[in-house]
């Protein structure tokens, strides 16, 4: 049976995952909308039970089996009761959509096989409902529905031929296979020029044997083949750099353990930023290698032309503020790339706050790499 399954979803574009069951309780209300059930029953109750299948995130599919209980309107009377069993297929939402808080409004039908009493007869139904998560797996969902189930009735001598109508109103109780975790990401494959040119440093560097001589022209025992900063000596932790407070210098880029705060909608350094800033100088000054491309990006809020000016802004604001302090003006450039690369996502404060950021990309001056200057 799964493995059948398996094949039926695989065949749909974007398809969910083959495990992705979930089970539906449905109580609720029933009422009944025509004669002669409206005259002779009172409003009575509902309980469905259903099993889906995920065959896309939108589409689900699965069996149904329902009762319904109608009370006699007169006393003395016989109640009405109806079995129901059948298929039918749901359109949803996705559970694991990110905005609005993760709602999931939903459409569903169904077909039946219905028993009345001792008749059997045709039936059909469809319901609207909102499912709300809860927990952040999302195995767990609540909301309310309204169903609308038709009994077809056929020519029976001694009935009431017309098709009985009824209305539910309830809530429905789900319980599921969840969103997938997101997984740990696997550690990234160097390249092969990188691998030839790098050893990884841990505590100490490993020179390999059959090489007579390896340079290291700050003697900090790091061979200026792995030494991120080669001019100023530094522990094998840290890639022969110095240990900064608020900056690490990485491969590619000055990583740094503070933000960068700017007037709010402007392109003034906040003074509290300024120690920040100074300790990124410090870094230059000590490198005389390096040169840096200050990056500004914003979050989506906004027009793209006027956050496109307001990160060119706020990143020539950072340059000139290093220049300032010291640093040349041929090391250091700048670059506004609006909203275009965020790190997080623009639908929450916290993402829109991760996306405001200042970036300084690394750049070895290859030219001066193997003077002292």
């Amino acid at each position: 049976m799964k493995a059948a399954l398996a094949l039926l979803v695989v065949s749909f574009p974007g398809a969910a995952r083959a495990e992705d069951v979930s089970f539906k309780l449905e109580p609720g209300i029933a009422i009944p909308l025509s004669a002669p059930q409206s005259r002779i029953y009172d409003v009575g109750g509902a309980e469905s039970l259903k099993l889906l299948f995920g065959l896309t995130p939108y589409l689900d599919i699965g069996p149904t089996a329902s009762f319904l209980m109608l009370p006699a309107a007169a006393q003395g009377g016989e109640s009405g009761v109806v079995w129901a069993l059948g298929g039918g297929l749901r359109i949803k939402r996705p559970h694991d959509a990110k905005s609005a808080y993760g709602l999931s409004p939903w459409l569903d039908a169904d077909a039946f096989y219905m028993r009345t009493g001792p008749l059997n007869r045709p039936g059909f139904d469809a319901a609207l409902g909102l499912a709300v998560p809860f927990g952040s797996t999302r195995t767990f969902w609540a909301g309310p529905f309204v169903r609308y189930m038709q009994t077809l009735q056929s020519d029976h001598v001694g009935f009431d031929d017309r098709d009985a109508k009824i209305l539910i109103l309830g809530i429905s109780l789900e319980a599921g296979s969840g969103i997938e975790r997101q997984r740990e990401p696997e550690p990234a494959t160097l390249p092969a020029e990188i691998v030839t040119k790098e050893v990884i440093v841990t505590k100490e560097v490993v020179v390999p044997k059959d090489v007579p001589y390896c340079a290291d022209r700050d003697n900090d025992g790091v061979p200026d083949s792995v030494d991120r900063c080669p001019d100023v000596a530094g522990p094998a932790e840290t890639w022969g750099c110095p240990k900064y407070e608020k900056v690490v210098v990485g491969a590619e880029k000055l990583e740094l353990k503070e933000k960068v705060y700017f007037a709010f909608d402007k392109a003034t350094v906040k003074p509290a930023s300024y120690p920040l800033l100074d300790q990124v100088v410090k870094v230059l000054l000590d490198n005389k290698t390096f040169h840096v491309r200050v990056e500004g990006h914003t979050d989506a809020v906004g027009t793209n032309e006027h956050n496109q000016t307001l990160s060119d802004q706020r990143a020539a604001a950072v340059v000139e503020y290093l220049i300032s302090r010291g640093i040349p003006k041929d090391r250091v450039t700048s670059q506004g790339f609006a909203s275009s690369v965020p790190l997080d996502t623009n639908d929450t404060a916290e993402g829109r706050e991760n996306n405001r950021r200042v970036e300084f990309v690394l750049k070895l001056n290859t030219a001066t790499a193997g003077s002292n200057q």
